[in-house]
């Protein structure tokens, strides 16, 4: 669901290839019969874009913990259980690793059943745990931060290491390519510092015109991250003072080039920025996950939660160069990460053959 997913497998799979392994990456609701994976994704679009109210009643039913019954997410994901395994055996892959819940339930199904025949290791990459991660079947967890590992460990008897989020390289050394940013920010708005509005690969946000109006008049150039939603970047441009994106391909360089991100989904554009440095500032959190992974990252002390506009401004003001509040959040947030979760995950496996 969205890019962050896909982002994660993808350097998780860079990395394998570079410990000598044949990465696959698979999409567990492309291996969903009839067309079922397409059509959840296309429900949740709809749902985080137009009716958070409605993804905040599913995350309540099916995702957070609480009394008595709780649906699983099994049944579901057992329906991709005969592709997967098939997949498996053709490629001859040695471990199976998990970057989103439902694979993690399959994964966890398959191996209680003793159909699948490979270990199967589950990267955590959110920092709030919901109750469709964990599986007893799953022969290895992988978490972010020791708050979250320590909730798999009350919920499960699985191994569970702390690694910390995976980016990309280029996210963890100064960027090499900040200066043309730097000059599109100072042609837009001469003086202003350029805040980032980050609204995921999807565009949903909630009034996020409002805010970068709320940031335009308090002297910053707000520019808003539109990712793949036309209509989003449509009304963004409008706002007097704004800056819109489409697509980026050099975040590095743009985060290497602004302020602070104000961030709604503790996602991988949050990720992404603790590891070059940004100071992360959560507001108007996206519902269900997006609230609770922000409220974790603020406990953290890696971000700080702004509860309005009035305290997104304080929290902007407080990170000048000249204090201690912006080296500070940069520490401890480049302090997350740890190791890599690939010199745990090829210690399930024997000699490098190949991952899915």
């Amino acid at each position: 669901m969205g890019a962050g997913h896909d982002t994660v497998a993808a350097e998780l799979a860079r990395r394998a290839e570079a410990h000598g392994h044949q990465p696959h990456v698979a999409d567990v609701l492309a291996l969903l019969p009839h067309g079922l994976g397409t059509g959840l994704r296309r429900f949740y679009q709809a749902s985080v874009r137009h009716f958070p109210w409605v993804y905040a009643g599913l995350y309540g039913a099916f995702l957070r913990d609480g009394t008595g019954p709780r649906p699983s997410g099994v049944p579901l994901a057992r329906l991709a259980g005969d592709r997967l395994t098939a997949l498996v055996d053709r490629l001859g892959a040695d471990v199976v690793v998990s970057v989103f819940h439902l694979a993690a339930q399959l994964t966890g199904h398959l191996r209680a059943r003793g159909e699948l025949r490979v270990p199967s290791a589950v990267f955590l990459l959110d920092f709030a745990v919901h109750r469709q991660w964990l599986h007893p079947g799953n022969d290895q967890y992988l978490c972010l931060t020791d708050p979250a590992a320590h909730q798999v460990r009350r919920s499960l008897s699985v191994p569970v290491v702390t690694t910390g989020p995976v980016t990309a390289p280029a996210f963890l050394r100064p960027a090499a390519d900040t200066a043309g940013w730097r000059a599109r920010f100072t042609a837009r708005a001469p003086g202003r510092p350029p805040v980032l509005l980050s609204a995921g690969a999807w565009g949903a946000a909630s009034r996020p015109a409002a805010t970068a109006g709320l940031l335009a008049g308090a002297g910053y150039l707000p520019v808003v991250l539109c990712g793949r939603n036309e209509r989003l970047l449509a009304e963004a441009s409008r706002v007097p003072g704004a800056l819109a994106l489409d697509w980026v391909d050099d975040m590095p360089g743009l985060l290497g080039a602004s302020y602070a991100l104000v961030d709604n989904a503790a996602g991988q554009t949050a990720v992404q920025a603790l590891a070059a440095g940004l100071p992360v500032i959560g507001y108007r959190p996206l519902p269900g996950h997006g609230v609770e992974g922000v409220r974790q990252m603020a406990g953290l002390g890696v971000s700080e939660l702004a509860a309005d506009g009035p305290a997104l401004l304080r929290a902007l003001g407080a990170l000048t160069e000249s204090g201690t509040t912006r080296p500070a959040r940069t520490a401890r947030g480049r302090a997350l990460f740890r190791s890599d979760p690939m010199d745990h995950v090829t210690r399930l496996t024997g000699p490098p053959r190949s991952t899915t």
